[in-house]
């Protein structure tokens, strides 16, 4: 039983994961370093993500500085960023790529608040999933008479109480986004 146990916690930690990344990619209105995890350039050849390229850091609230280690490299970055239709046009003097966050308007919030719902929801699909196929496990280890029904009970009462700790976590994810977008 506790490797039903501990496969429902594996698989519903990587959900939240990719939950955290998905909300890592939204863009709220701030300069985050996250937006660029999608962005590759083609260096010398091979597809390389902007991180490894260039120094990426947040210089005020709504700037996001890209700084190239090779300066032959600019074009190429902003070029990548421009192709990855993040919403935001590069600026380049030169020598650093800014990314400046326009704030958002109150209808785009509200509507960032929804596809947050939505992905939260979705990810609570997602673990509810994960708890029947587990309980489907539990019921086949009663069936062939290796837990009583007793067991079984116990069984489902736990992976319930692992499942509502994880859509718990997503709903705190949730309305912690939610408050970032809302921020004006």
């Amino acid at each position: 039983m506790n490797q039903i146990f501990d496969k429902a916690n594996e698989k519903m930690g990587k959900t939240i994961s990719v939950f955290e990344s998905q909300l890592a990619s939204i863009r709220a209105g701030r300069a985050n370093v996250n937006i660029l995890d999608r962005v590759e350039i083609d260096y010398y050849g091979t597809p390389t993500p902007v991180k490894q390229v260039a120094a990426i850091s947040v210089s005020e609230n709504r700037i996001l500085n890209i700084q190239p280690w090779d300066a032959s490299m600019i074009s190429e970055i902003e070029k990548a960023i421009n192709i990855a239709d993040i919403g935001i046009n590069p600026q380049n003097d030169g020598k650093t790529i800014r990314l400046i966050f326009p704030p958002l308007t109150e209808e785009r919030r509200k509507k960032l608040t929804k596809e947050v719902s939505q992905m939260a929801e979705d990810s609570k699909i997602s673990i509810r999933s994960i708890r029947r196929e587990c309980i489907d496990d539990l019921k086949k280890l009663e069936k062939n008479s290796e837990i009583s029904e007793d067991e079984l009970k116990k069984g489902e009462d736990k992976l319930q109480k692992i499942t509502d700790n994880f859509t718990d976590k997503i709903d705190e994810l949730n309305s912690e986004k939610q408050k970032e977008i809302m921020e004006i």
